[in-house]
């Protein structure tokens, strides 16, 4: 299947911060503060959640088009890209800015503070869907924002079923932005955490959502996942991890192995399981294109904990 992924592109900074963040911050003095964490580790990785998304397409068989915005840094990063199995063709260097950049620190309970640089992805709004050619599947994950509704608005506008992945992005978009993203889309995905955001900004609770689209998606972590539609609710649990690593691109593996279920024409419970799966790999590797695996692993881990996965042509 012929799948667009739209998402920041960008070079992640991930640190690791050897105790907890929450022990450090004092209630009487949340009105002012100011904050200095001493981190143990610092590693350069790929990453962004369009990169992130595709990546685990690609490893899953698919070949995904990744639509986005990089800078002048983005022809190593490129080439790579192309090795693993993902067309590059729709993306843009811009050729006066840096690639986009995430600074990431994590403690050791796995939360996380992090900044975001968004240098070439400033640019992403002169892409459009309108020139790209039989995308029978998208997804619109955090990118900027004024992009974000473009290409929801475009993807209406063309029939092209697609995604809704705010994300990181709920804390940035108010809420007609976010109402407007979500209103039409085939399926919308977010963690709890974003879920809250987006009730509280759009006045939409579950039901509303399902009924401006078409299935809601919330992942809570190691407790795995929520599918609400039109006919009810399904719980799918985590895959549990051989070990934690690092959860960056935790979340966008998760969407990979779920869109590659949609591309299959599996049944959603599926998808969120080949999502689990996917998201527990990257769980156990730093940074969200580190892991690797054949699709022969994958599925005999998925059938340890999910039993036979169906076959689809």
């Amino acid at each position: 299947m012929s799948i667009v992924i739209t998402g920041s592109i960008a070079f992640d900074y991930l640190m690791s911060f050897p105790g907890r963040f929450t022990e450090h911050f004092l209630p009487e003095h949340m009105n002012r503060v100011s904050l200095s964490f001493l981190v143990d580790t610092m590693d350069k990785r790929r990453g962004g959640c369009g990169p992130n998304i595709a990546y685990t397409l690609a490893l899953l068989g698919e070949r995904p088009r990744l639509m986005g915005t990089a800078g002048r840094d983005f022809d190593d990063y490129r080439q790579w890209l192309e090795a693993a199995g993902v067309d590059t063709s729709l993306v843009k260097q811009v050729s006066d800015r840096f690639t986009a950049s995430f600074f990431c620190s994590t403690d050791v309970e796995s939360n996380q503070i992090a900044s975001f640089y968004t240098g070439a992805m400033a640019n992403a709004s002169e892409l459009s869907f309108r020139t790209i050619d039989d995308c029978k599947l998208s997804i619109i994950s955090p990118n900027d924002p004024a992009a974000m509704l473009q290409y929801a608005e475009e993807c209406r506008a063309l029939g092209i079923p697609y995604v809704w992945d705010p994300s990181q992005q709920c804390a940035r978009m108010d809420g007609t932005d976010l109402r407007e993203g979500l209103v039409g889309a085939s399926h919308v995905i977010c963690n709890d955490y974003e879920f809250e955001l987006i009730r509280q900004k759009t006045g939409f609770d579950e039901d509303a959502v399902v009924e401006k689209a078409g299935t809601l998606i919330v992942t809570s972590g190691e407790k795995g996942c929520r599918i609400r539609d039109r006919h009810g609710s399904t719980a799918v649990p985590a895959v549990p991890p051989h070990r934690i690593v690092d959860p960056t691109g935790v979340g966008d593996a998760f969407r990979g192995g779920f869109l590659k279920g949609l591309a299959v024409g599996a049944p959603m419970e599926v998808c969120a399981r080949l999502g689990s799966v996917a998201a527990t790999y990257a769980l156990e590797h730093l940074g969200g294109q580190s892991h690797a695996y054949t699709w022969e692993e994958f599925q005999a881990r998925y059938e340890s904990q999910f039993g036979a996965l169906p076959v689809f042509d």
